[in-house]
This record gives C-alpha cells, structure tokens and sequence, in this order.
C-alpha cells in the first residue's frame, strides 16, 4: 500500500511538472519570454523528475532569444556542472553555451565548453569540432580553424550538413592563404 501511495504521489508531480512545463512553453512561443522565464524558474526550483532540469535548459534558451547571451551562457553553464543533471543533459547544456560564445566570447572560452566533447565517439564531437572551428575562425586563427574542420571532414560518421559546412570553411581558409 504504501509502494503504491509513493508511486501515485510522485506520479501525481511528473503529471503536475508537466503542465507547468507545457504552460511555460506556451509562453514562450506567444512571445511572452518574462512570464516565461518566470514560469521555467518557478517549475525549476519546485518541479519534479526530469523537469527542473528541463526548465533550467529552456529558461537559458529563453535568456539567448531575449539577446541576453551571458546570462544565457551562465545558465548553461551551471547546468554543465551540476552532477545532478543527467550527463547527457550536462553535455547539451555545455554545447549551447558554447556556440553563444562562438558570437559573444573568445576561442579560450569556446574552448573550455567544449573540447571535452570532442574526444572519441562522443555524439556532439562533431557539433563541439564546428563551434571550435568557428571559434578559432572568429579569433583570425587560421591553422587552428583548419585543424578543426579537417577533423570533421575526416570522421566518416559526420552528419553531413556538417561535413558540408566544415567542406565550405575549408574552401574558404585555403582561398584567404592564411593556412597551410
């Protein structure tokens, strides 16, 4: 009894998390982004499973389309680094922050997003390699632009809208003859 009393209470919250969810969603797309974020940092300081989590990630996306990208790239950030937040989750948030950065910062703060998730099979190699790329283009880094997209053009298992980009890139470093 009491099993089944626990699993209709937390089921009770999920079901709750989710309509505030949805509701703060909905705001967010009629262009209301202050009630929204309000209602994603309501949701994120009491909702229930995944959905604090989720909250936090849509109120940073939130901070982005209001033009507000450090507050945005902070948030994202702390998502990064809260071992609560499942990994997957942890590792969208440090690529978001990422490409903001790759506008608004430097390749070093790129780079200290996203590297980690260059390495090996990682799924977001190749969307971490672009931002890095794209960084480093930014900076007027040429060699170390082109060592980023070669990889990317390398690694067969890139999707190919982003071997493409990183093709075009390359095209474009080889035309500026600033890399050799």
């Amino acid at each position: 009894a009491g099993y089944r009393g626990f699993e209709y209470w937390e089921t009770h919250n999920a079901s709750a998390s989710g309509d505030k969810f949805l509701a703060a969603l909905k705001l967010a797309g009629e262009d209301k982004p202050d009630e929204a974020l309000a209602a994603f940092e309501a949701l994120a300081a009491d909702g229930s499973g995944a959905y604090p989590v989720l909250a936090r990630m849509r109120a940073a996306s939130v901070m982005a389309e209001k033009g507000d990208a450090a507050a945005a790239v902070s948030a994202f950030s702390e998502i990064a680094k809260d071992g609560a937040a499942p990994e997957a989750m942890r590792d969208v948030a440090r690529l978001r922050a990422a490409w903001l950065l790759t506008d608004t910062g430097t390749y070093e703060q790129v780079s200290a997003e996203a590297e980690v998730l260059t390495g090996g099979n990682h799924a977001l190699r190749n969307s971490a390699r672009e931002a890095l790329g794209l960084a480093a283009y930014k900076a007027d880094d040429m060699v170390r632009a082109k060592e980023w997209f070669q990889v990317i053009a390398d690694d067969a298992t890139a999707p190919r809208n982003v071997a493409n980009r990183a093709q075009i890139m390359l095209d474009n470093i080889a035309a500026s003859g600033k890399a050799p």
